[in-house]
């Protein structure tokens, strides 16, 4: 009761006559985190509530992401921002922010008007079922790589999720959208993020050492074939690889940028084709060869 009327005297400052409230509501792993986007450009909407995050554009502002918890029951805790501190971290960074809409993103419409009041927003003016904005297939789709495959998608870049290390990222997806704001077409790239949290893996993924060897030398090969492998050391300790690579390179390879950006291919054509999880990716360099055979 005390938190409520709090809330109320908060609002005396912050504009919620002028705030419309969105909520896109779905069954879990019907695909809302993947059209939540699509929606908050179609009904051009500022802030966006999905999973403990609140997001804007493509940026997280506050909060902590339900897919980073150990088992289902927390991640629906953090989800429906039980946390008081969790929540009230969001309500802070909404202070801060200039907005007049916000899509509030849950499983039922039950769970948005908790996360609203959670949030000290009005209840919902307008409920989008996924159903509205999705096909039957692309529901089933969506269905079935959350069953079988345990993919979870955060509509920002793998750029802020990285930001977080609890989230095991599987991959990105980038299409374009059209916009029209007044008289020109023109394109906006979206990006989303396809994780893995703690709780929905499905069984434990392993792969032998002379399969995981035979993939980082064709990474290395298809690279650069000037960079020679020596020797791939494995440690699998509890199915998370960390995997130190010692190699010769050419003379005037510019070392620095390019053992980055090979550690950056190598950890995402492993984990994307193989499914495993790289803790750690190690580089090596043991000689420097001034000619192409070795000399």
């Amino acid at each position: 009761m005390i938190r409520r009327l709090k809330g109320l005297i908060k609002n005396i400052h912050r504009p919620t006559n002028r705030i419309k409230v969105y909520a896109l509501v779905g069954s879990s792993g019907t695909g809302k985190s993947f059209r939540a986007r699509l929606i908050a450009e179609k009904y051009q909407i500022d802030l966006m509530v999905d999973d403990g995050l609140l997001i804007r554009g493509q940026q997280i502002l506050a909060g902590q992401s339900a897919k980073r918890e150990s088992n289902r029951f927390k991640a629906v805790k953090r989800a429906i921002l039980e946390d008081t501190e969790h929540a009230q971290s969001i309500r802070k960074a909404l202070d801060a922010e200039k907005f007049s809409s916000i899509l509030i993103i849950g499983t039922s419409e039950k769970m948005v008007a908790r996360i609203a009041e959670q949030l000290e927003l009005p209840y919902p003016d307008q409920v989008i079922y996924i159903e509205d904005v999705s096909t039957t297939e692309e529901i089933a789709m969506a269905q079935e790589h959350r069953k079988t495959q345990g993919k979870h998608i955060i509509p920002v870049p793998v750029v802020e999720v990285k930001k977080d290390p609890g989230h095991r990222v599987l991959d990105s997806i980038r299409f374009f959208i059209e916009r029209h704001p007044v008289l020109f077409w023109k394109k906006q790239i979206i990006e989303k993020t396809i994780v893995q949290p703690p709780f929905s893996r499905i069984g434990k993924i392993s792969i032998s050492e002379v399969a995981l060897s035979q993939m980082i030398m064709h990474c290395v090969e298809e690279y650069d074939p000037n960079i020679k492998i020596q020797k791939i050391i494995i440690d699998d300790y509890h199915r998370d690889y960390s995997i130190e690579v010692i190699l010769s390179i050419q003379y005037g390879l510019k070392m620095g940028l390019a053992l980055s950006e090979l550690q950056n291919y190598i950890v995402q054509w492993v984990q994307r084709y193989s499914g495993i999880h790289i803790k750690r990716l190690d580089f090596t360099v043991d000689q420097v060869l001034h000619d192409i055979d070795g000399s």
